[in-house]
C-alpha cells in the first residue's frame, strides 16, 4: 500500500482572517510547497495532499490567529508535561 495515497486530496476553506495575516499565512504555506490560494472573498483555500499538510497548516493558522496568552498558556503547558524521555541520562 502506497502511504502516499491513503488520504484523499481535499481542499479546506478556513475564512475570518484578518487580510495581512491571510497572506502572511499564505505566503508561509506556500514556502512549505502546500498548495493555497486568497479568493476574492476573504478566505484561504488551502489544498491538503497528505497528513502532514494539516498539521503544518494548523500549525500556522494557529501561531497568527491565537493571542499571546494562547501562546503563553500553551508554552507553559509543555514546560509543565512530563516527557517521555527520562531525565536521568
Amino acid at each position: 500500500m502506497n502511504n502516499a495515497t491513503w488520504l484523499p486530496p481535499l481542499q479546506v476553506l478556513i475564512g475570518s482572517i484578518q487580510r495581512c495575516d491571510r497572506w502572511a499565512i499564505h505566503h508561509r504555506l506556500q514556502e512549505l510547497n502546500i498548495a493555497c490560494a486568497c479568493p476574492a472573498d476573504g478566505s484561504l483555500c488551502v489544498d491538503i495532499n497528505h497528513p502532514t499538510d494539516v498539521i503544518l497548516t494548523h500549525s500556522i493558522v494557529r501561531q497568527f490567529i491565537s493571542s499571546r496568552q494562547d501562546h503563553i498558556d500553551w508554552l507553559d503547558r509543555c514546560w509543565h508535561t512530563q516527557g517521555l524521555c527520562p531525565t536521568d541520562h
